[in-house]
């Protein structure tokens, strides 16, 4: 569909046009050469305590050995439904080395979604921390779990620290609401401890694992209806790691052979974290600082405090709420190298604030649940925003396409489509999804409307279902967002689409104010003076905050469903 590639001309010097998937069979071979190499450097952090590689290599082989005895098929599935603790990072490696598939689950979902996702991928397991266990209790019955895990909060930590943190989180915080998790023939409960206690006395046995096995099913967020599984292979992930590895070699061999410390507070659930934080860390002997609530900005800031980082992959939201915090300017920002911003538009304002308190641009990059997820980036050496996503990865081809699959020329509008090694093989038993977003010839089809120029850099103009049509023409709600948040009063802002009898559409703006004087008068003249007359909000709405996924996208869904 696209023989042209204009991008691989503007690589980074160093940084290939293809990469070779071959390299492993399965994500279990890569894991297994990073235990080994990076044996004695930490792996994680959390609450101060740290697990080296060889200790996740020891503790993720107990379970994996547990898991085998209970005698499921190779490829059944097992879901993690936990924060960023360090059961999550024994637990994937677990599973996928027992030869199971990771299903991972969303910690605050409500007991309908959690029904839905363990019903659809057909889990026979579950690990789960106990905070959650009372929504587990409400649906297990209906669901094939046969198996529940439950871990709480200071499993891993030593003796005496472990038991304190148990202590304050059940009866001090109150963060474990009452639950009743009866152990039947039906459905056994153990707890962490006592299965990593059982696998040490099991044989493991390691799994024969090819390319085209199933790794992960990652549910979408389910923001567009039913949420579906991205059926992810071996292959596609592997693809992944070693394609964000080209991209990045350039930036990491100035760190030299020094062991990089990266900060995890994307949710490990999220295709972003899972990739980007857990196996490029694992690739490249990575400690990953554990934040299980990035909500908290004094307690995330107060444990950056400690550390010296060289990696910080987040989305906007994060970025902005820490550049804002007075606290975090104080941190040593000297080691950062690289500012990873994805999972929704980087806006410029924050971009800018980013820089300048930690001398350290955010490099944009974009990708989906179905791509694994990177599918293109901005080189890292780029010093200012942008606002493009970048270039295609190696190994990537991305299509702009018209409605009836028509790729585009160079400028002209139309839906991102990707075509690569991590593309997902599709969606978890549903081929008429499937069919809806694979073109003939492989490429998906992502829901995102966008451009590429001449340099083969790609820019979102918007999500399809987002754009607002006021009196015939295209308004896209980012550009609305970019502009507004560019006042110095706003401190975030969201633009959705309102029915008006005039213009059949009008642009609606959420506004969170960073300047509490501001006035709706004050923000409507700037909007004019920035923005052609149809792209001005027709309604301004202050709000002390917007709705945001876990993952901290503003959900503009939630606000178009408001009124009706």
């Amino acid at each position: 569909m696209t023989s042209s590639k204009p991008w691989l001309a503007h690589y980074e010097a160093g940084v290939p046009a293809e990469i070779n998937p071959g390299e492993y069979n399965s994500l279990v071979d890569l894991l297994d050469q990073s235990f080994k190499q990076f044996a004695k450097r930490d792996m994680a952090s959390f609450m101060d305590v740290h697990w080296t590689y060889e200790q996740v290599e020891e503790l993720s082989k107990s379970m994996a050995a547990w898991l085998q005895s209970l005698g499921l098929p190779k490829g059944s599935r097992v879901a993690l439904m936990m924060p960023n603790v360090p059961q999550y990072v024994v637990s994937i490696a677990a599973v996928l080395r027992a030869g199971y598939v990771v299903v991972n689950v969303n910690p605050l979902y409500t007991p309908r979604e959690l029904e839905h996702q363990l019903k659809d991928a057909g889990a026979d397991a579950i690990v789960i921390l106990e905070n959650f266990a009372t929504t587990l209790q409400e649906v297990v019955a209906r669901t094939p779990v046969k198996h529940v895990v439950l871990a709480s909060m200071g499993d891993m930590l030593p003796f005496i620290k472990g038991a304190l943190v148990n202590f304050v989180v059940r009866s001090v915080k109150k963060m474990v609401p009452a639950y009743n998790l009866p152990n039947t023939d039906k459905c056994k409960v153990l707890t962490f401890k006592d299965v990593i206690a059982k696998g040490r006395a099991l044989k493991y046995n390691r799994p024969a694992l090819q390319p085209t096995d199933v790794a992960f099913l990652q549910y979408t967020g389910g923001t567009t209806g039913v949420s579906k599984g991205a059926t992810l292979l071996h292959s596609n992930v592997v693809a992944n790691i070693l394609q964000n590895e080209a991209w990045f070699k350039p930036e990491l061999d100035k760190l030299g052979n020094q062991p990089m410390v990266s900060v995890c507070a994307l949710p490990l659930y999220h295709i972003f974290a899972l990739t980007v934080c857990y196996f490029m860390g694992a690739r490249t002997g990575s400690m990953n600082i554990l934040i299980p609530n990035p909500r908290d900005l004094p307690a995330v800031i107060k444990t950056l405090s400690k550390y010296k980082i060289n990696q910080f992959p987040a989305v906007n939201t994060l970025f902005n709420a820490l550049a804002n915090h007075p606290d975090f300017a104080k941190l040593d920002f000297s080691g950062l190298k690289v500012s990873m911003g994805g999972g929704m538009a980087v806006q410029q304002a924050t971009a800018e604030i980013w820089k300048k308190v930690t001398g350290c641009p955010i490099v944009e990059g974009y990708g989906l649940s179905e791509t694994s997820p990177v599918a293109t980036a901005n080189r890292l050496d780029n010093t200012e925003f942008n606002g493009s996503i970048g270039y295609p990865l190696p190994s990537t081809e991305v299509a702009i396409l018209d409605d009836d699959g028509v790729a585009q020329p160079i400028g002209g509008v139309g839906e991102i489509s990707i075509r690569g090694p991590q593309v997902m093989a599709g969606y978890w038993q549903r081929p008429d999804e499937t069919a809806k977003v694979m073109t003939a010839d492989g490429f998906f089809r992502t829901g995102d409307i966008g451009i590429m120029d001449e340099r083969g850099q790609v820019r979102i103009v918007d999500r399809k279902k987002d754009m607002i049509l006021v009196s015939g023409f295209n308004v896209y709600p980012n550009e609305v967002e970019q502009v507004v948040n560019m006042h110095p009063g706003v401190l975030e802002c969201a633009a959705v689409g309102v029915p008006d009898a005039k213009s059949g559409e009008a642009v609606k703006l959420y506004v969170v104010r960073k300047d509490e004087s501001l006035t709706v008068e004050a923000l409507k003249a700037y909007c004019h003076e920035q923005l052609t007359g149809y792209k001005c909000p027709k309604y301004i709405d202050f709000r002390a905050d917007l709705p945001k996924s876990n993952v901290g996208k503003i959900l503009r869904r939630e606000l178009r469903d408001e009124k009706k």
